[in-house]
């Protein structure tokens, strides 16, 4: 199945299943201090948890589209690098609003993963709330008594509050999640050591692919948890890793969405994928950002000096780096790469076919702004840093690093990335 058959399908299930599909939020921020960038599939139904607002349907489902690259959600430094970490990532989900809760969520997800994706059930582990002496929460004995009708006891495991309980934050909804694992492994790999063992564990190959929240308490100022007067269901699947996991690949980055953008850098850079690990990176960094930056341009973010737009900016230069620096390229190209991200996504995202314009004039300008310093910029940065080695020295002074960024444009994150790479 294509990134495009399995959103489809996600969507056909749940509409038959009685929720509303309706679209996903701006990726961008506008009217939320505590938030640059929407980066959870529930941050759009915060309301409806928090009782503000009542919900027309109390199931919906939809696709969310995600930006991890600040605040506590920061992926950025590990994009690229591993083969599973994006800067934006769709969110498939599905929720209820004081409708259905443990039950219909546990066997919806089993049928869907199951059934209609048509995952191996031996390759599945789940993991359930272990309970927190500290809250004076119990066990989340219903979700393991649920799961016993899908799956072996064997494949159920215990998991402490860091992975298995959500907060919306210091206050407010919160409540045991339970979610599902694959081990994606070879046959080979998987006979040495059970997967099991390898559940949360940050294993590549095996990984968690959909989360299901139980919001049924309210955290209070002094920390206690009071029951809510309804619960709540709020659930998040990676598109990305579930379409990995369906197209049986080893890595996010092999999925079709990915390999399109990546064939297309290839042919303009003359680089070829696979062939070393140190431009493999950078292929898959470029990939990466440029559906990052084009999304947030759609939703009217524009590369700035400050918050957001600064943001945007940085990933942008990270790539533009890569690119120099990396696959030799010498002259603005990510414009290029836009008709390829429209064909794999404005299906479902149409404001990339109506803003690909402007999305290519901005990205293209942004390009020829940084290449007029970069030369320079990368030319200094290797002087500071051959001055600290022979100081014998590690860290670049506070001075230098201004230097480079109020002098040449290097964002902090990416004269810290040139560093560690030297």
């Amino acid at each position: 199945m294509t990134v495009t058959e399995i959103r489809k399908s996600f969507f056909d299930f749940f509409e038959k299943k009685g929720h509303q599909i309706v679209p996903s939020a701006p990726m961008v921020v506008k009217d939320d201090p505590t938030l640059m960038f929407i980066n959870a599939g529930m941050n759009q139904f915060k309301d409806f948890f928090l009782g503000n607002e009542i919900p027309e349907n109390r199931r919906v489902a939809n696709s969310q589209k995600c930006l991890r690259v600040s605040g506590k959600h920061n992926d950025l430094d590990e994009v690229g690098v591993d083969t599973y970490h994006h800067t934006m990532f769709e969110m498939l989900g599905n929720w209820s609003f004081g409708d259905y809760f443990k039950g219909e969520a546990i066997d919806m997800a089993w049928e869907l993963l199951t059934e209609v994706y048509e995952l191996p059930k031996d390759r599945l582990y789940v993991t359930v709330f272990e309970g927190d002496t500290q809250d004076r929460v119990s066990v989340d004995q219903e979700s393991i008594d649920l799961w016993k009708k899908h799956i072996d006891s064997d494949r159920i495991i215990k998991a402490s509050k860091k992975d298995n309980f959500w907060e919306m934050g210091d206050i407010g909804p919160c409540g045991p999640c339970t979610e599902i694992h694959i081990d994606l492994r070879n046959n080979a790999d998987r006979s040495k050591k059970d997967g099991k063992a390898l559940v949360n564990q940050d294993h590549p190959q095996v990984i968690e692919i959909w989360n299901l929240v139980f919001i049924q308490y309210n955290r209070n100022a002094d920390k206690s948890l009071v029951n809510l007067p309804e619960t709540h269901v709020d659930t998040g699947m990676g598109l990305e890793r579930l379409a990995m996991a369906l197209q049986g690949k080893q890595s996010n980055y092999d999925i079709d969405l990915f390999q399109s953008i990546i064939e297309k850098i290839e042919l303009l850079s003359g680089i070829q994928y696979g062939k070393s690990e140190e431009t493999d990176i950078a292929l898959r960094v470029i990939a990466d950002h440029i559906r990052a930056i084009s999304f947030s341009i759609a939703d009217g973010q524009l590369p700035s000096n400050t918050g957001a737009g600064y943001v945007i900016r940085r990933i942008l230069r990270r790539a533009v780096r890569y690119a120099y620096q990396t696959l030799g390229v010498n002259e603005p190209f990510m414009g290029e790469l836009i008709s390829v991200l429209n064909d794999q996504m404005s299906g479902a995202y149409p404001e990339l076919k109506t803003q690909a314009g402007i999305i290519k004039k901005v990205v293209t300008e942004e390009e020829q702004n940084f290449h007029r310093t970069l030369a320079q910029g990368i030319k200094r940065m290797e002087q500071l840093i051959k001055k600290c080695l022979a100081k014998n020295e590690s860290t670049l002074q506070g001075e230098d690093v201004f230097e480079l960024y109020d002098t040449y444009g290097f964002p902090l994150d990416l004269t810290s990335l040139i560093a560690r790479e030297s």
